[in-house]
């Protein structure tokens, strides 16, 4: 991680977002300044915010496609399908 080799001795994938985290932080005043550079080490580590975003695309789709089953089995039944209001 930090020592800069990767699991197959190249240069780790997040090794140069930590330099620049690390760089940030010893001539920072506040460790808040470093704040962005923190959160994209951490991304690179861990793609908590990819999963995320992936995770909601997957439900929206999930939604998408019982609300078009839906509307299809009420157009099947004949039942007139819900009119919106003017």
């Amino acid at each position: 991680m930090a020592s800069g080799w990767g699991i197959n001795g190249n240069k780790g994938r997040c090794y140069d977002f930590w330099l620049d985290f690390s760089s940030c932080m010893s001539r920072c005043r506040q460790p808040s300044d470093c704040g962005l550079l923190r959160e994209d080490y951490l991304e690179c580590l861990h793609h908590s915010k990819e999963f995320q975003r992936r995770n909601r695309i997957y439900k929206e789709e999930q939604r998408q496609i019982r609300a078009a089953a839906r509307k299809a089995k009420e157009e099947a039944e004949g039942a007139p399908a819900v009119a919106a209001h003017h």
